[in-house]
């Protein structure tokens, strides 16, 4: 029997990878896309039935043939997960329109672009499940996050845009808010002095991911909030 395909946009060692690990365990079969395939070609033979794909989400001929070879190799998405986010930190006399523009391109045009790739199947099934991975500068704009926090405010908006639009055809568009830093080597590095309860972990997150795919119809959620249990908001 062929296991249902979740395809992860956006694959690195933090979320990307936890997710590809835990949809992996509930037997879904993977497809990785990242710009680069160090990281996901290993993953992916770590993960049966798994494949990594090159994608540059900011090039949309390239995701309208990446998702084109993954439905001839694997058959049709059932779940996306779009996990791909950048911007330039700096304030608004630092950043160049070029940072905003790219910042754009990452988050929000990438997003429609994949998810126009997967929707036709998707309708036609009248099932599916999209996740996007956001964040709380999707609600404010910090004095730098110029470029970061317009491309995710869009990407929170066509995302709610995409649920209204979709729940009715029985897909189910959610987003996810990360509000905080993800347990990674690195950012442990950076942040010596915090404790452990200061840092998201990539697994709980993914939990919540795969918690959203398995809702009942009668109560999808659109919204979920992701954040240690000390922080302050």
């Amino acid at each position: 029997m062929r296991k249902p395909v979740c395809a992860i946009v956006g694959v690195g060692p933090g979320n990307g990878a936890a997710f590809a690990n835990r949809f992996s365990q509930e037997g879904f079969a993977l497809a990785l896309l990242a710009r680069k395939l160090e990281f996901t070609s290993e993953l992916a033979s770590k993960l049966q039935g798994s494949r990594a794909y090159t994608c540059d989400i900011t090039d949309l001929s390239t995701v309208e043939r990446t998702f084109g070879a993954i439905r001839q190799e694997m058959g049709e998405v059932e779940v996306v997960i779009y996990n791909a986010g950048s911007g330039v930190w700096g304030t608004v006399e630092d950043i160049k329109p070029q940072d905003l523009e790219m910042a754009f391109r990452v988050n929000t045009s990438g997003l429609l672009a994949a998810m126009q790739a997967v929707l036709p199947a998707m309708k036609a099934k009248g099932s599916g499940s999209i996740i996007v991975v956001g964040a709380t500068a999707s609600r404010r704009g910090g004095a730098k996050t110029a470029a970061f926090a317009p491309a995710k405010a869009a990407q929170r908006s066509l995302t709610e845009s995409m649920a209204r639009h979709l729940w009715p055809a029985g897909i189910h568009v959610s987003l996810i808010i990360v509000d905080g830093v993800i347990d990674l080597p690195s950012t442990r590095q950076r942040m010596k002095d915090k404790p452990d309860s200061f840092f998201i972990k990539a697994s709980d997150v993914a939990a919540t991911a795969f918690w959203l795919t398995k809702q009942p119809r009668s109560a999808w959620s659109f919204e979920v909030e992701a954040r240690p249990f000390g922080e302050t908001w």
